[in-house]
């Protein structure tokens, strides 16, 4: 079995590294990891129609909002949100946070981080283009909130 190094894409605040793409399981899972600076509020709220998202804290703590309920995600725990259930993330703690996300079916990849991050800098540090941001969105089956 071979290691690779993968592609870091910046989004805004949010450092995003593929570990398994949908190509490297059969379409079955991807799996990324996700770095999120301290004071971060970010992505949307949104849902996803397709396939659910398992988080599992690695560093950190991350304040995640699921069908409006808080609960903070720490090292080695894990929270499903399930399809069609409207969600967002928050790093509302003084350290960096890691988490890895796990996408079944694997519908999700690194194209839609690259188009957004894409959106995010043209607006040269101003308010994003959120129409961009959402037609960005539900091209890889996102749904803002």
């Amino acid at each position: 079995m071979e290691t690779m190094t993968r592609e870091e894409i910046k989004v805004g605040q949010v450092t995003i590294r593929f570990l398994v793409e949908s190509e490297d399981s059969n379409g079955s899972v991807t799996v990324f990891e996700a770095g999120v600076p301290a004071g971060a509020r970010v992505p949307a709220p949104h849902s996803h129609d397709a396939y659910e998202e398992t988080i599992v804290g690695v560093e950190g703590v991350l304040t995640w909002t699921v069908d409006g309920v808080a609960k903070e995600v720490g090292p080695g725990d894990a929270l499903l949100i399930r399809r069609g259930v409207v969600h967002h993330f928050v790093n509302e703690g003084d350290s960096d946070a890691l988490a890895l996300a796990f996408v079944t079916p694997g519908l999700l990849g690194p194209d839609y981080f690259r188009e957004v991050a894409a959106v995010l800098d043209a607006s040269a540090g101003g308010p994003p283009d959120f129409a961009a941001l959402g037609a960005v969105m539900k091209k890889h089956g996102l749904t803002p909130a």
